[in-house]
């Protein structure tokens, strides 16, 4: 998902690299990077705290692309697939969470 991210934020105009282009490259990459960062800590509620970061970048995620989507910055089928990517990210994310949390 990162990587379809930063190739279609290419297509935004200049004056939002700064803006809303970054803002959308740095929630979706955290997602992928918090999960890492959880994975090489010591313990189960460890990885869950970052598993709850991951999500919170999600959300940002999620509100950053319908913004896009209504500055007509991003085409409605770009945002129709990356918001079901979104969602899928964080239905795995809830049922990590959900195990983590069982085990402990």
């Amino acid at each position: 998902m990162a990587l379809a991210v930063y190739r279609t934020t290419m297509t935004f105009p200049q004056e939002e690299l700064y803006g809303l282009t970054s803002q959308i490259r740095r929630s979706c990459a955290s997602i992928p990077a918090n999960i890492a960062e959880g994975c090489g800590r010591r313990g189960d509620a460890e990885l869950a705290r970052f598993l709850q970061i991951a999500m919170g970048s999600a959300s940002e995620l999620e509100y950053h692309l319908l913004l896009a989507r209504d500055l007509n910055l991003l085409k409605s089928l770009d945002y129709e697939h990356f918001t079901n990517d979104v969602i899928e990210v964080k239905r795995m994310l809830v049922s990590f969470i959900k195990k983590l949390n069982a085990e402990c």
